[in-house]
């Protein structure tokens, strides 16, 4: 059964057509994938399909009564509701009722009759097993506190409740924009198999290759404004494009041949007014008129980076802790030169946190960092703090260099650069503020490129990247002479890249496996259950009669950090508006931009124990 259709849309933004004249319907059973370079549209289409936006030409046709749920990239939420109130936001008669209940439960106001109506009306629509599965996939994806107000969350955590509620709610067409953001991969892993069980139609944007792979059966892709179908999962679409492009460049081939021969003719001066040589010119017309771009079929990055002595980074014994926290505990490994490895754990555990000790971004607790001498890091964060968005995005690339050599002495500028990141000539020119969060991240990563390292250290490069850009950076990274040390939940990257993986067990402990992620998976369960030691029946009557409580020092830092993260945020919106006003000021806003950069490391180190405590603070509470 079609649920929607959308006939000749057409949508743009000031000059730019995102959308030109596009066709297509979504059957009651399609689970399909969109993709396309960041900038090109793909969130506006799925705004226009969700009913939030209008298109410019053109109409979306709904069959009567659909029921669809939207998952934007940056949900809204109201701060004050608890976490279980706000995954009941739906639209559905169903959730309006189990709103209700849960309003008049938690008021002291409400009468027993209302109570009483109302939880009939639950048996009636069997809403409590509702309730008890909307808690059962909020602590699948990690959101344990279903009575937090959701200001006190996380943006990670808040996602993920957003994420929570557009599953939960009943729907005829489930809509999501980027969902495995912010997700590590246990529970990518079981979100892919809820969608592959899921009834219903599925729209989704992601760049998560493998979860393209296992649960779409059609891939739409946004180019240029027009859409081109393939009816199958990622695997299907990277062949059917291949024999597209192949067929593409034969027949543009072909024209070029014949242009030359019509091109020789025409300048011969043949203007005789005989019909057939009037349809000759104009065939020459139309053959000048349809040239295509074959630069385009070519994306590859050239590798440039300087020497590498003998010593690359070595980590002696390392530990770090934030309080009773232990994020890693004596830890040690000699990188070696021709190194990929990744980085793997849940959120929280301190795979950032390695990787800045890594950079010497950040020095631990006990042990120590060596760096060799001819290192040059590329380091490549999750927050991008240091953008000024007025400066141009090529003379952001410039900062970092006006050109950089590839492996056979070929000397590349940072416009040609530039263009092989899919920054087009006329993008170049305008201030970083107008580009979207993907397209920032994008430039970062060529920024962190452009500056020829010797060794990689990159921190979810994929978060918000398009899958033309990942396979741009695989390829890099496949080519890279250097040491490589990334941390990633993209799980198809993993496996293209690394030989070796670290994986965060928890209490700071570490545990290396040699192998990609694929084999890591595979294997970990009998490795992991053999290295774990086996805890006595007196052990654990000791653990569960050991009563939780605040040390002095934490209680008193739980006192004031509330104050004190206001006081940080407070310095960096000053330091932020000093930027602003000596924005020509090259030496003072290298001075700000330090200064910014110290305080924000303050504040996230202020927020990790923030967190910590809130935690510790809930058991200590409820035990």
């Amino acid at each position: 059964m079609i649920l929607l259709n959308l006939e000749n849309v057409s949508k743009a933004y000031t000059e730019k057509t995102l959308l030109n004249n596009i066709s297509f319907g979504i059957m009651d059973n399609d689970k399909i994938g969109l993709i396309g370079v960041n900038g090109t549209g793909k969130t506006t289409l799925l705004r226009i399909i969700s009913g939030i936006e209008e298109p410019d030409e053109g109409r979306v046709i709904k069959t009567n009564n659909i029921n669809v749920e939207y998952l934007p990239q940056n949900p809204d939420f109201e701060a004050n509701a608890r976490v279980i109130e706000q995954v009941f936001k739906g639209n559905s008669q169903n959730m309006k009722i189990i709103r209700e209940y849960e309003e008049a439960v938690n008021n002291p106001n409400a009468s027993k009759e209302k109570i009483i109506s109302l939880a009939q009306r639950m048996d009636e629509i069997n809403g409590w097993e509702l309730e008890s599965e909307a808690k059962n996939v909020l602590t699948k994806l990690g959101v344990n506190r279903f009575d937090e107000l959701v200001g006190n969350l996380s943006g990670g955590q808040k996602k993920r409740v957003a994420l929570a509620s557009v599953l939960i709610n009943t729907s005829d067409l489930l809509i999501l924009d980027e969902p495995t953001n912010h997700l590590d991969n246990e529970t990518i892993s079981w979100l892919e198999e809820y969608l592959k069980q899921r009834k219903g139609a599925l729209l989704m944007v992601t760049h998560d290759r493998y979860f393209l792979d296992r649960v779409v059966n059609q891939i739409i892709e946004l180019d240029g404004g027009n859409l081109y179908s393939y009816k199958g999962n990622y695997s299907y679409y990277l062949e059917k494009k291949a024999e597209r492009e192949e067929a593409i460049i034969a027949s543009e081939l072909k024209r070029r041949n014949l242009y030359k021969k019509e091109l020789a003719w025409i300048k011969r001066g043949a203007r005789a007014r005989t019909t057939k040589q009037k349809a000759r010119i104009q065939r020459f017309n139309e053959l000048e008129e349809s040239a295509v771009d074959l630069s385009k079929q070519n994306m590859e990055i050239s590798v440039a980076s300087s020497r590498l002595g003998k010593k690359i980074i070595e980590l002696h014994d390392v530990s770090k802790s934030y309080g009773d926290l232990t994020l890693i505990k004596d830890f040690s490994y000699t990188l070696l030169r021709d190194d990929r490895v990744g980085i793997l754990g849940p959120n929280g555990f301190g795979k950032s946190t390695l990787l800045k000790i890594f950079a010497g971004k950040l020095e631990p607790d006990k042990g120590n960092v060596e760096i060799g001498e001819t290192v040059k890091i590329g380091y490549f964060s999750q927050e991008i703090t240091e953008m000024n968005k007025n400066q141009r995005v090529i003379d952001y690339i410039k900062d970092a260099g006006e050109y950089v050599i590839t492996a056979d002495g070929t000397k590349i500028t940072a416009a040609q650069m530039l263009e092989k990141f899919l920054f087009p000539p006329d993008l170049q020119w305008n201030p970083i503020g107008k580009l979207s969060g993907g397209e920032k991240r994008r430039l970062h990563l060529l920024r962190v490129l452009m500056e020829a390292p010797n060794v990689l250290l990159l921190d979810e490069p994929t978060n918000d990247l398009d899958i033309q850009t990942l396979t741009i950076l695989e390829d890099y990274i496949e080519e890279f002479p250097g040491a490589v040390v990334i941390v990633s939940h993209d799980r198809y990257l993993l496996d293209k890249i690394v030989d070796k993986v670290f994986v965060f067990e928890g209490n700071g402990n570490i545990v290396g496996y040699t192998g990609n992620y694929s084999y890591f998976t595979e294997n970990k369960k009998d490795e992991i259950i053999e290295e774990k030691p086996k805890e006595t029946k007196m052990e654990k009557k000791r653990e569960q009669n050991k009563k939780l409580k605040f040390s002095y020092n934490e209680q008193r830092e739980w006192e004031t950090i509330d104050e004190d993260i206001a006081k940080l945020e407070e310095k960096i919106a000053i330091i932020e508006k000093e930027m602003e006003a000596v924005a020509s000021q090259y030496t003072k806003l290298e001075e700000l931009m330090i200064q910014k950069q110290e305080f924000e490391q303050q504040l996230e180190e202020k927020m990790e124990r923030w967190v910590y405590l809130s935690e510790l603070q809930e058991k200590i509470k409820n035990q």
